[in-house]
């Protein structure tokens, strides 16, 4: 296991389904609306809210419909490369 890694994939699985439950609540959606506005099946919800799987393209289109959309921007995005020591800034300064 990579020990840089904050979550391991079942615990991000088991994060995102009940923040997604969450929202849906919060909209006070139920899982069969939900379905009907976002396009995908009930039974794909169901499994969602129930195990964490999903397809990409449908937990896509269940986030623009729950208002969360933008926050998969950040996803793969090239990170600033952050200075090794304090020397580093102190020369990128002079």
């Amino acid at each position: 296991m990579l020990s840089f890694l904050e979550k391991t994939p079942f615990e991000m699985l088991e994060a995102l389904k009940t923040k997604f439950r969450a929202k849906r609540k919060a909209l006070k959606l139920t899982q069969k609306q939900l379905s009907i506005k976002s396009d995908v099946s009930l039974g794909s919800i169901k499994r969602f809210e129930s195990s964490g799987q999903i397809s990409l393209e449908s937990l896509l289109k269940l986030a623009l419909v729950l208002e969360c959309l933008g926050d998969f921007e950040g996803v793969c995005c090239e990170v600033e490369e952050m200075p090794k020591s304090i020397g580093e800034i102190i020369n990128e300064n002079k």
